[in-house]
Parts: C-alpha cells; sequence; structure tokens
C-alpha cells in the first residue's frame, strides 16, 4: 500500500512545514499526567528542524466547544515539546489570528512554534465541509508543505486532518508511518500463535474489531466490563456488573463463529467481585459463574479479573508470537483492582515476538502501573484510530496521504 513519506516533498531547507501533531495530552491542575503523545511528536519535529525547515505544530486537546477556554490550552504540552526538544518553543495565543500570524511571519528555520489549540476554532470540527475547508484555508497561508503526523485523529474528517492536506504538498510523518507499519503486521500475515486481549467497559465499542479479527485469530481473551455480556450470553448471572443485555445475541454470534473457525474465546474462570464502586470497597474473588453467591448477591459488582484468571491469561499471552492488547482488565485507577491489567501487561513484556498495546486506556494503564515504553514492542497513540484500522475501515486522514 501506498503513502506518501516526508521523502516525496523534496527538499525543506529555509520552508515552513505545518506539522499536525496529537498532543492531547491527559492534564490535571494544568500538570501533564502521561506525556507519551509529546515524545511520540519529537522524531518527525526533530527529522525536519535537521532539514532546514521551521515547523509550526498544530494540535488539539480536549474538547473545548469551538471558542478558546483557557483550561484546553496547549501551553503545558508546548512547555513539555521544548524540554523534549531541547530548545525554546514558542506559542501562539490563537488559531489563525493576529498573534498566529505575527508569529509565524517572524518563524526562522530551525524554530518551532505551537498554534492554540486547534478546536477553539469551530471550522476545525465542524460537520459543514466549506467551514473546515475555510478554516484549512488560513491554516495553508502558513505552509509551504504539510505533515500529517496525529495518528490519534486520522479517523476523523477534520480541517487539519484532511481538508488542510489537500491545499499544500502533503506526507504522513514518521509516527503515522511506524503506526501503519506495525497494525499492518497485526492484520496481514501475523506471526503465530496470534493473541487479542480485549478488555474497557463495552462490547458495543468492539463490536468492529472483533467482527473483523476473529477470522484471523488463534485466540481472544475477554476481559474489563465487557467480559459479563460475554458471561451473560452463556447463561450466567453477572449481579449488579456492567452488561449491555442488547449485546447478548450478538456475542451468541461470536461464540458460534469462532467455534466453527476454531478460534478459542477465552473467558474468566474468577472474578473479583466489589460490594459498590470505591477503593474502600469490600471485595471477594469466587467462580465466575458464581458472582451472585459472594456475600453481596445481587448486588455485587465485578471490578477485575480473578487471580485465576490473569495467570491464565498471562501464560496464553506469553505463548504467543503476535498480541494486540486494547482495554484494561478492570478499574485499574483503584488499586484493589489493577492486578489483571498488571498481570496482563507485564505479560506482554515478556512476548517473544510483536506485542502491541493499543493506545487509550491500555497505554494510560501501563504507564500509571509503573511500565516503561520501551518494554512493549509498540504502544500506540491511538486507540479509536488504531480499532477502526483493525476494524477495516477506510480512515479518511490516511486516505488523503495517499494511503488505500
Amino acid at each position: 500500500m501506498s503513502l506518501r513519506t516526508i521523502d516525496s516533498l523534496g527538499s525543506l531547507a529555509g520552508k515552513r512545514v505545518v506539522v499536525r501533531c496529537d498532543l492531547n495530552v491527559p492534564l490535571k491542575d494544568g500538570i501533564i499526567t502521561d506525556d507519551g503523545r509529546v515524545r511520540a511528536s519529537v522524531p518527525t519535529i526533530t527529522r525536519l528542524l535537521d532539514e532546514g525547515a521551521s515547523v509550526i505544530v498544530i494540535s488539539h486537546l480536549g474538547r473545548p466547544d469551538g471558542a478558546p477556554d483557557p483550561k484546553y490550552s496547549l501551553a503545558p504540552a508546548a512547555t513539555r515539546l521544548g524540554e523534549l526538544l531541547g530548545k525554546p518553543v514558542g506559542l501562539a495565543a490563537d488559531t489563525v489570528g493576529e498573534d498566529a500570524e505575527a508569529k509565524v511571519a517572524a518563524l526562522q528555520p530551525g524554530e518551532v512554534l505551537v498554534l492554540e489549540n486547534l478546536r477553539f476554532n469551530p471550522g476545525e470540527t465542524s460537520k459543514d465541509e466549506a467551514e473546515r475547508a475555510a478554516f484549512a484555508e488560513r491554516l495553508a497561508a502558513f505552509a509551504d508543505a504539510v505533515v500529517s503526523d496525529g495518528f490519534g485523529v486520522v479517523h476523523r474528517k477534520q480541517a487539519s486532518v484532511y481538508e488542510l492536506e489537500q491545499l499544500r504538498p502533503s506526507a504522513a510523518g514518521l509516527l503515522i508511518a511506524h503506526e501503519l507499519d506495525v497494525l499492518e503486521r497485526l492484520t496481514e500475515k501475523p506471526e503465530r500463535p496470534y493473541a487479542v486481549v480485549l478488555g474497557g467497559s463495552k462490547v458495543s465499542d468492539k463490536l468492529g474489531v472483533i467482527a473483523h479479527l476473529l477470522p484471523r485469530v488463534d485466540s481472544l481473551l475477554i476481559g474489563g466490563g465487557m467480559l459479563f455480556t460475554f458471561l451473560a450470553a452463556q447463561g450466567h448471572k453477572v449481579g449488579s456488573s456492567l452488561l449491555e443485555a442488547d449485546q447478548i445475541d450478538t456475542v451468541k454470534g461470536y461464540f458460534a463463529e469462532a467455534a466453527e473457525r476454531g478460534v478459542e474465546i477465552v473467558l474468566p474462570t474468577d472474578i473479583v467481585v466489589a460490594s459498590k464502586f470505591g477503593a474502600d470497597a469490600e471485595t471477594a474473588v469466587t467462580a465466575a459463574d458464581a458472582i451472585e453467591e459472594t456475600p453481596f448477591g445481587a448486588s455485587g459488582l465485578g471490578l477485575d479479573i480473578g487471580p485465576e484468571t490473569a495467570s491464565a491469561f498471562a501464560e496464553r499471552i506469553r505463548g504467543s508470537k503476535t498480541v494486540f492488547w486494547n482495554g484494561p482488565m478492570g478499574v485499574f485507577e483503584l488499586a484493589p483492582f489493577a492486578a489483571g491489567t498488571r498481570a496482563v501487561a507485564e505479560a506482554l513484556t515478556q512476548v517473544d515476538g510483536l506485542a502491541v498495546v493499543g493506545g487509550g486506556d491500555s497505554a494510560a494503564a501501563v504507564r500509571q502501573l509503573g511500565f516503561a515504553d520501551d518494554q512493549f514492542g509498540h504502544i500506540s497513540t491511538g486507540g479509536g484510530a488504531s480499532l477502526e484500522f483493525l476494524e477495516g475501515k477506510k480512515l479518511p486522514g490516511l486516505e488523503v496521504l495517499g494511503w488505500q
């Protein structure tokens, strides 16, 4: 498959390059709690600076409602980017207004400027193509070339992801190229055994990826809140655990297809059940088919896979040559329910092959639990984009870069 790369842009010396990064980092009281996406942006920016370009970084952060909001400012990300690059990084106070225009005009080769949050402008995410195009035109006025490197947004048809790339010579950055290389290895002739580990809260969030990967994998390991819909599909009671009753028939269909294809769907054999949702809850470990037989009865909440399951999942993961994991095994943010996610993460660090952490909550979990990025084969920067790619969907932010 073809993808326009930076090499296709020719000499960039003395040129202004707008780079669409994904600096959508989590913040707490204005402090970045996970700088993974900022670090992932550095190689492409460094490459462009080494070629003699001046770099204008654009990104969104959070979901401001098309207007400036100080709590969604890119200032913390710009500061962190400067620290990682080892050089000053400017910040424009707006996206395409007077301050941005003045600072872009003053930008010299080898310098970096971050424009303020793209979503402060309603044109970025507008459903009106004309409004998006008008905003993209103003961004394009800053650029001799555009490099798209925000993998986490390539599934969105937004001004900076889709329309902008059509207005100037454009190419994929190093991050997008690497993400695609890894995702292709997960879908095209993966090394076997191939295990996919899915967690998170809802089955409905994973319908497409389950349907698309079932014909390709050897085993599917199910944890997180979604596991209770699988247990219910087998006729088990799940207490007050998260349940999508409207997905039970769909899940029964997965069981039937898996049996037909010789794919093993591996469900937990034990569950950590809590009296309530909270770190101070009473807990009990019970068999997966006996959730309502704890002291909490039908009010019990399943909030993590149990220790027996964690051990079995870890053994299955370590014995695989290709592993894709998306979604925590339990409520990892609360210490009593983090053990399952920790066991899965640790097992992925021991895979003799390709082990991919599929972005989003899984990426946050491994970092919060103390693992380093380089312990894994790859940590994706785009949870939603990764899943849509693995569902076989066409992603507008890739198609516009020549990806077929």
